[in-house]
């Protein structure tokens, strides 16, 4: 018996112990992220160098990393010659924050209701729907564009901001995501609220929408960059109505003296995409450790 009450004891003292880990391990994994993580922060790094850089540091050769003397000289004359141009620079910037924040908010609303029909309702023809949806993820952006422009003209909607902002709601990516990540909340969950009396609306809503939120987190991200980007290409003519990217472009396109505005711009360009990626990261990181629920 005394040997017996010994060996349970000893069990319980090795299951009460933390695992033994090596350093060296630990130090190797700490130096392969921070590898990675370097090599990731090298374009952001380089971007804002060189908006920093005079046109003497730009040009130099053999090329510096770090700028030697920085300078906001860029910027005043990114800003001085957009105060030149017969549009007022707020009108840029309206335009590229109106288009990017309402084909953002339609993305999310319709791929993720399209997605919660597909994921928790069966009926003739979903899977082909879904297939087909999956099939367009193979397709760039440039093989659908004169389909997009033919579609377009027909309704009418060329040259106005709806040629940018319908087509984002249709985006496939972001049904795709939330109907994968959709999958995986439980059946039950929603079974329970109906016997309760939830309605339909707040069933998504109020429960499926809260649990899905690394989802459509990651498909805002993904709109938001893509939209900001996007100065009206092929789609909008009128110059009131382009957005930033098409104004910033015509900016740059001035030849060498221009270059350090070039930089300049290449970093405003950057930043909206990266803060709504920092705000909404830790989001996401504490989302998918506390949202699971298993069945």
């Amino acid at each position: 018996m005394a040997t017996a009450k010994t060996k349970v004891r000893k069990g319980r003292i090795r299951e009460g112990r933390k695992p033994n880990r090596s350093i060296g391990g630990d130090i190797f994994v700490y130096f392969v992220l921070i590898l990675f993580g370097a090599f990731f922060v090298f374009p952001l790094i380089y971007a804002i160098n060189n908006s920093l850089k005079p046109l003497n540091e730009i040009f130099m050769y053999p090329p510096k990393l770090f700028v030697q003397n920085p300078t906001m000289d860029n910027f005043s004359d990114l800003f001085l010659l957009m105060g030149q141009s017969w549009v007022p620079f707020s009108r840029y910037i309206f335009n590229t924050v109106f288009m990017t924040l309402l084909g953002t908010v339609g993305h999310i609303l319709f791929a993720s209701m399209g997605a919660y029909a597909l994921s928790k309702y069966r009926f003739p023809g979903s899977r082909f729907l879904f297939n087909l949806v999956v099939t367009t993820l193979m397709f760039s952006t440039y093989v659908t564009a004169i389909p997009n422009f033919i579609i377009l003209s027909k309704l009418h909607m060329i040259d106005t901001p709806l040629a940018i902002i319908i087509p984002a709601w249709g985006s496939s990516i972001g049904f795709f995501l939330i109907k994968q990540f959709m999958d995986t909340v439980p059946d039950t969950l929603i079974e329970a609220a109906k016997i309760d009396g939830a309605k339909e609306w707040r069933i998504y809503w109020r429960i499926v929408m809260p649990i899905i939120r690394p989802a459509w987190l990651t498909a805002m991200i993904f709109s938001i960059q893509a939209l900001w980007n996007n100065g009206g290409g092929a789609f909008i003519y009128a110059e009131e109505l382009k957005g930033l990217p098409a104004a910033l472009g015509q900016i740059t396109a001035g030849g060498v003296a221009r270059q350090g505005a070039g930089n300049a711009a290449t970093v405003i360009m950057m930043l909206v995409p990266i803060l709504a990626f920092i705000l909404t990261q830790s989001n996401i990181i504490e989302t998918m450790a506390s949202s699971g629920i298993k069945d």
